[in-house]
This record gives C-alpha cells, structure tokens and sequence, in this order.
C-alpha cells in the first residue's frame, strides 16, 4: 500500500500545474510529439521537458523514441489510480451526507412531535 501512496502523490503532484494537466488535455486527442506539445506554451524547451519528465515519472504519459523526435501517450493506469482514490473520497462524504441527512431530518420530527404535545 505504501508504494501505491506514493504513486497516488505524485500523479497529484503531477496534476497540480495547470501546464502538464493541459498536456494531458492534449493527450486525449492522441499520442503529440515534443514539440507538437510545446507548441501552445510560452516557454523554453528545457522548462517545457521537465514538465513532460513529471509526467513521466508520475506514470501519467509514456513516451517512445524514433531518431530524433520523442513522441508522449496518455498511459491511463495512472489516472485510474486517481480516479478511484477519487471515488472513494466520493462515496465516504456520500455516506457522511446521509447520515447527516437521517439525523437532521430525525431531528425535525422529534422537534415536530414535541410541538404537538404542547
């Protein structure tokens, strides 16, 4: 469990920066190479890379090699380890909503009921 923590941080970490969440963005439509990538940014390639290198080590995108050019893919594993930490998040505040829910509404009748006795 601990190494999979340590995953889940790093995708979030990953995540954190509004540059690499719209390189992922741009994933979706398909595997881009570096410098398709970089395009849309305002920054040198050096900076541009180390974002992509996050990416990377947080197992987010996977990148291949042929001659010069260096082409990046979404690897999904990662953002379904997110996703179902997410999830669980959801259900838990879910299930502390209802209850909640049961004890506000319990309450109402108790206050309902002493009402009439007067």
């Amino acid at each position: 469990m601990p190494k999979q923590l340590a995953e889940l941080d790093s995708v979030f970490h990953a995540l954190g920066d509004h540059t690499r969440r719209t390189v992922i963005e741009r994933l979706v439509a398909g595997p881009a190479s570096t410098s398709e990538l970089a395009v849309p940014f305002s920054m040198a390639l050096p900076s541009f890379t180390q974002h992509l290198g996050v990416l990377e080590k947080a197992a987010l995108v996977i990148s291949t090699k042929q001659g010069r050019v260096r082409t990046y893919e979404l690897s999904p594993r990662a953002l379904q380890l997110a996703d179902g930490w997410l999830a669980d998040q959801r259900r838990s505040w879910e299930q502390r909503l209802d209850q909640f829910d049961t004890f506000v509404t319990a309450l109402h009748h108790t206050e309902q009921r002493h009402r009439n006795l007067r």
